[in-house]
C-alpha cells in the first residue's frame, strides 16, 4: 500500500463522492473554504454544478474513484454515503496514497451491521439498548415477547434509514423482520433523540455540535420513518455537559474498542442518541455525516471544514483546534416527492423557485434527489431538496427557512410543517 502523506491544508484540490444533499452540503461548505482551490464531485447532481466539476464515476467503484483521484490530483477524497464505504472504497483511495475521509469497509461495519454495533457497544461498556440479534421467526418472537411494546425491530443491514419499524402492532412487527435475513430486536428508549457527530483520526475525536432531525414522513412525528424530513441545530434545550458526557461515555470507549480490534475508525462517527430518564442511550452509529443533519451544521461551522477532514484523515487531528461555530441557528426542511418514504413517483416534475427562496435573507437550498431534463431542473428522488435557513435563533431560523420552502414549487411535493417548532 501506497503510503498516505499529508500535503499542506491550502490551495487543496478536493474530491466528494456521493450524489445527495449531504454531498451537496460538503461541497457548498468546500467550496467557501479558503484552504480549497478546486471541488469536484462523482457522480454530484445539478446543484453541486454550479460550485463543484462533475465526472460520471460509479460511486461503488473503489478503482473507478481511486482512478479520478489519481487523475485529478486530488488532495482529499471525501466519500459521502454509507454503501461506497461499507464496500470498502476508501480503502482503494488510500491504497493509491491519496488522502481519503471515511472509514475503511472493516470499521465502516459499526454501521453496516446493527449487530456488529451491538457487540461493539457491549465490549467498550457504551450505554444503549437492550437488543437480542434475530435471524427466525421463532427468535423475533421471543425477543418481542421479552421486551414487550412499543416494539422496535431494525434490519441489521443498510437500509437509507428506513430499515427500523418502531410499532405497537405486534403483527407489523413481525412482517418487517420477516422481510430481512437478520435482525436486531431491541427495547424500546423512551426520551428525545439527539445526533451528535464526531470527526476522528481514530485517536483524537472533535465532536461536533448536536443537532436534531425528524424521522416520520408527517408532523408530529406520524407516519413511516424516512431518511430524514428536516434538522435544526444548536439544541437549546439539551442538557448542560451533553458533549462531553457523550464524548466520554460514547465516542472515546468506541473509537478506542475499534482500535484494540486492529480495525480503527477514522472518519465520521454519527452517534444517534436518546436522552432517556435513566441516561444518556445509544440508538444507532453511522459511520458518515448524516442526511439532514449536515445541512444545518455546516451552515454553522465556523472553522475550515477541508482542514478538519484533511487531519482526521492524515492522523493529524491532534493538531487541528476543535470546530468552531457561528453564532445563531440552523434549520433544514425537506421537500420530498408525491408518495415518498412508501413509494417515489416517477420524477420528471419541474422544480421551480429555487432562485426566488434563495433571495431569502439567510437562506440556501441544497439538492438530493434531482436531475436535468431539457433544460429543466427535475424531481429525480424521494427526497428531492433541503432549504435551509440561519438566523440568529432557531425561531429565526425556521421563519427563513419556511419563508424559503413556500417559495419552491413541484408538482406533488410534501413536507413537514411542524421542523424545530416551538424552540
Amino acid at each position: 500500500m501506497t503510503p498516505v502523506t499529508s500535503p499542506s491544508p491550502s490551495s487543496l484540490t478536493v474530491l466528494v463522492i456521493g450524489t445527495g444533499g449531504r454531498e451537496h452540503a460538503l461541497v457548498h461548505a468546500l467550496a467557501q473554504d479558503p484552504a480549497v482551490a478546486a471541488v469536484h464531485a462523482a457522480p454530484g447532481n445539478p446543484g453541486m454544478a454550479a460550485e463543484a466539476t462533475l465526472h460520471a464515476v460509479d460511486p461503488m467503484s473503489g478503482d473507478a474513484v481511486a482512478s479520478l483521484a489519481e487523475e485529478l490530483g486530488a488532495d482529499l477524497v471525501v466519500v459521502g454515503p454509507e454503501a461506497p464505504l461499507v464496500a470498502g472504497v476508501a480503502d482503494a483511495v488510500r491504497a493509491c496514497g491519496i488522502a481519503c475521509f471515511g472509514p475503511t469497509g472493516a470499521a465502516a461495519r459499526l454501521e453496516g451491521s446493527k449487530a456488529f454495533a451491538k457487540e461493539v457497544m457491549e465490549a467498550a461498556g457504551v450505554p444503549t439498548a437492550r437488543a437480542f440479534v434475530c435471524t427466525t421467526v421463532e427468535q423475533v418472537a421471543a425477543a418481542l415477547d421479552e421486551l414487550g411494546p412499543p416494539y422496535v425491530v431494525k434490519d441489521d443491514g443498510l437500509a437509507a434509514g428506513k430499515g427500523v419499524v418502531v410499532t405497537e402492532d405486534r403483527r407489523a412487527a413481525v412482517d418487517h423482520a420477516a422481510g430481512c435475513e437478520q435482525v436486531v430486536v431491541e427495547e424500546y428508549l423512551e426520551g428525545p433523540e439527539v445526533s451528535l457527530f464526531a470527526i476522528t483520526d481514530g485517536r483524537t475525536v472533535h465532536p461536533l455540535q448536536p443537532a436534531q432531525d425528524f424521522k416520520r414522513i408527517r408532523d408530529d412525528d406520524q407516519g413511516p420513518n424516512t431518511g430524514g424530513m428536516g434538522a435544526y441545530t444548536p439544541l437549546p434545550w439539551a442538557p448542560a455537559g451533553l458533549v462531553d458526557e457523550v464524548e466520554r461515555t460514547v465516542l472515546r470507549p468506541t473509537v478506542e474498542e475499534m482500535a484494540r480490534r486492529g480495525t480503527p475508525f477514522a472518519g465520521l462517527l454519527y452517534a444517534g442518541l436518546a436522552l432517556t430518564s435513566q441516561g444518556v442511550r445509544v440508538v444507532e452509529f453511522n459511520a458518515r455525516f448524516g442526511d439532514p443533519e449536515t445541512q444545518p451544521l455546516l451552515a454553522l461551522l465556523d472553522s475550515s471544514l477541508a482542514t478538519l477532514l484533511l487531519a482526521a484523515a492524515t492522523g493529524t487531528l491532534a493538531e487541528v483546534p476543535p470546530p468552531a461555530w457561528k453564532p445563531g441557528a440552523a434549520v433544514a426542511v425537506v421537500l420530498a416527492s408525491r408518495g415518498y418514504p412508501e413509494s417515489t413517483s416517477s420524477g420528471g416534475e419541474v422544480i421551480t423557485g429555487i432562485d426566488r427562496a434563495e433571495e431569502v435573507d439567510g437562506v440556501h437550498v441544497i439538492q438530493a434527489g434531482t436531475a436535468l431534463s431539457g433544460g429543466d431542473l427535475v424531481t429525480a428522488g424521494g427526497r428531492v431538496l433541503a432549504v435551509v435557513g440561519t438566523g440568529a435563533d432557531v425561531a429565526a431560523a425556521r421563519a427563513a427557512a419556511y419563508e424559503g420552502v413556500a417559495a419552491v414549487e413541484f408538482e406533488g411535493v410534501q413536507h413537514r410543517t411542524d421542523i424545530a417548532k416551538g424552540i
